[in-house]
């Protein structure tokens, strides 16, 4: 997938490009659904298959301070365009020079010019141009003046919930785990740097890789069943994520026990997905409880990873 880092690197328009635009969060089974409309549609055409996002965030810029966490780091989300079959990513940095331009001339000067776009596939509430103001409708008529088709894509439904960024962010912070796996195709991960913890889980017998969680959407507080990837190899494990209340700490950390695992994790990057919420956080009486505690949850993330069926690919 060829990527570019903003709009004037583009020298001349694409090959009978087709595009979606939008900020891709997650890259869930609706953004893989408008994906899968673009590839189609561009072969179809002998065309190239177009993603534009923006970086950063538009919220970050328009609202600073209320930016969302993030289900996925920018760099994981082009991985998952790249895996879905994209030709090529524009990656716009977002501004407030960029949020002011029109939703006329986005579409004639970078879309038409610029891009050279035969067809865009858009979701049902898509909205463009400064302050939100082109509309589907507006699209439609600026594709009859410039020679360009609009298709749009309703919202995708699994089991009652419509399929969304914002619905998989409320599901990990809920500690739904397994539902928001459902929405997004895949599990949820957080991907870090270990940093130097208390070493309290060492002293326990249980050593743990502390990991910075800090742009990405925090799960719920309490333990849970995961597989950790670590220099290309799986492993599997039991995380805490909260602020450890038997010993009161002040911040909440991700906490991770790699079973069956001897080595320094310290500096090493780790993916920790997260398959199974075993319970809620809780205050022990003293360390010989958590302990007894830690022996009970590691042997129940044997049983839930050792019976896992890996979810399936879903048509969207």
């Amino acid at each position: 997938m060829k990527v570019y880092r903003d709009i004037a690197s583009i020298e001349k328009p694409f090959r009978n490009p087709v595009i979606t635009i939008g900020n891709f969060d997650g890259v869930h089974r609706g953004h893989r659904a408008l994906f899968q409309r673009v590839i189609g549609w561009a072969r179809k055409l002998k065309g190239e298959s177009v993603v534009m996002t923006f970086d950063p965030h538009p919220l970050q810029v328009l609202r600073p301070g209320n930016g969302p966490n993030f289900i996925t780091p920018y760099a994981r989300k082009l991985e998952l365009m790249e895996q879905e079959g994209i030709d090529v990513a524009i990656v716009v940095p977002f501004s407030q020079d960029f949020a002011r331009i029109s939703a006329h001339d986005f579409v004639k000067d970078l879309l038409v010019d610029r891009i050279g776009i035969r067809g865009i596939v858009v979701g049902y509430d898509y909205r463009f141009g400064r302050g939100r103001e082109g509309n589907i409708k507006m699209l439609r008529d600026l594709g009859i003046r410039y020679g360009f088709q609009v298709e749009m894509v309703s919202g995708i439904e699994l089991d009652g919930t419509v399929v969304s960024s914002t619905a998989i962010r409320h599901l990990i912070r809920d500690g739904r785990i397994q539902e928001a796996e459902t929405l997004l195709g895949r599990p949820y991960e957080i991907t870090g740097q270990v940093v130097k913890g208390r070493e309290r889980g060492r002293l326990l017998g249980f050593p743990t890789a502390n990991i910075r969680v800090e742009t990405q959407v925090p799960p719920k507080a309490g333990v849970y069943a995961v597989e950790v990837e670590l220099d290309g190899e799986i492993y599997w494990g039991a995380a805490n994520f909260g602020t450890n209340p038997t010993f009161g700490d002040p911040e909440p950390s991700l906490e991770v026990h790699l079973l069956d695992f001897q080595g320094d994790l310290y500096g090493k990057e780790l993916t920790v997905r997260f398959v199974a919420k075993l319970r809620d956080e809780q205050r022990f009486d003293g360390p010989e409880a958590l302990v007894d505690q830690i022996h009970k949850d590691v042997a129940e993330t044997r049983r839930i990873l050792a019976s896992r069926k890996p979810l399936a690919a879903a048509a969207c």
